[in-house]
């Protein structure tokens, strides 16, 4: 039984399964929606591109380094966040949007 349990957490793991996502961003026209969230230690918000245009999300700072690569319409990417702070997410191919991720 230990064994199946262990299999069923590699295949998990190797198929790319997402974890339960807190909250929802939308990318459309051209901006975050909400701009500002406040979420606990271990959230995970999953970033939804609604728009008609292809976005490209990224975190820098110290603690946290993301980057969506191409986000094409439609598409959906999970971040999790495991340590408190203020970061930021901002769109590479549109510099003028930003999210603001306040987690504690």
């Amino acid at each position: 039984m230990k064994r199946l349990a262990l299999l069923a957490i590699v295949c998990a793991c190797l198929s790319g399964a997402s974890f339960a996502a807190t909250g929802v961003i939308s990318q459309k026209g051209k901006i975050f929606s909400p701009g500002e969230i406040t979420v606990p230690v271990g959230s995970v918000l999953a970033i939804a591109n609604d728009d008609e245009v292809l976005h490209h999300v990224y975190i820098e700072s110290a603690s946290l380094n993301f980057d969506s690569g191409e986000q094409d319409p439609g598409r959906t990417v999970e971040i999790k966040f495991d340590r408190a702070g203020t970061f930021t997410a901002k769109c590479a191919i549109h510099p003028k949007m930003q999210l603001t991720v306040i987690v504690q």
